[in-house]
Formats: C-alpha cells, structure tokens, sequence
C-alpha cells in the first residue's frame, strides 16, 4: 500500500471545510493512519516548502502556511498519491474538474485548500517533517475486503 501526505491547508481549515475533505477520501476507500491539527512553524513550512524558498511568491505562501491550523494527514491505498491528486483537481481552481475538491470549494490559485504528495519520494520526505514513525498507526480496517480485491 502507498502512503500519501494531505494537508487541509488554512484556508479549508478556516471555512468550516475540515469534515468534508476527510470524508471524500474516506469515501474513495483510502485510510487514514495519521492525523494531527497543528500550527506550521516558519521552520517546518521551510522543510516542506524548501524547492520554492528562493522564489518570489515564497514569502506569501510561508505567510499563508503560518497564518491558521492545518489538518495534517497521512492516508494509505492502492496509488493513494494519484488517487488523492486526481481527487484535489488542479492546483489553479479555474482548470480543475467539477466534483473534485478544489473545483467544487476553491476559488483562488493561492488558497486551494489541500496539498496532497506528488510522488513516493516527495510522500516519504513530506510525512517525515510532519510525522514521527510512532504516530503513524498501521491497522486493519473492516471494510477492507469490500473496497480491495482479494487474490
């Protein structure tokens, strides 16, 4: 099983829409092995955002980052990575397809709600800043056998 990292940035954690993003990927079928609300350090967002720091617009985003909580998140699933993007939508709300989560509640570019892991090597360095090994919990889930097929 693959390991993504979704954050509900300030923005989706301000308007109220927490419950709603959690239970879209809870609907897909991926699992939730790690969750935590927390504020993001200008340290951390530094880590996470470090191949944009030299960047004119990274002053706003670590600005953004900081302002509020976010609900950081690890899910598992079968291409969990591309599942979780296919479900955000594009990163500019205009371009993304209805009924993901970026068309259906983001209005803006630079507050679109949720930053998912682009692939596994960028997932593993994403979970590692935001989550010790210990608080990342292995279980079994009962539907399981009803979303995955059984070899």
């Amino acid at each position: 099983m693959e390991r993504t990292l979704v954050l509900i940035k300030p923005d989706g954690v301000q308007r109220g829409l927490t419950g709603e993003i959690i239970q879209r990927f809870e609907r897909k079928g991926l699992k939730l092995v790690a969750m935590k609300f927390m504020m993001v350090t200008k340290e951390i967002a530094q880590k996470h955002y470090a191949e944009h720091i030299r960047k004119p617009f990274y002053p706003g985003l670590e600005k953004f980052i900081t302002s509020s909580p976010v609900v950081a998140m690890v899910w598992e699933g079968t291409n969990a990575i591309q599942k979780v993007r296919i479900m955000m939508g594009a990163t500019n709300p205009d371009d993304a397809v209805p009924g993901t989560i970026r068309a259906d509640y983001a209005m803006e570019k630079g507050q679109n709600l949720v930053h998912g892991s682009d692939m596994p090597e960028s997932a593993a360095r994403e979970i590692g800043i935001f989550f010790k090994p210990d608080e990342i919990i292995d279980w079994a889930r009962a539907s399981e056998p009803w979303v995955y097929e059984q070899n």
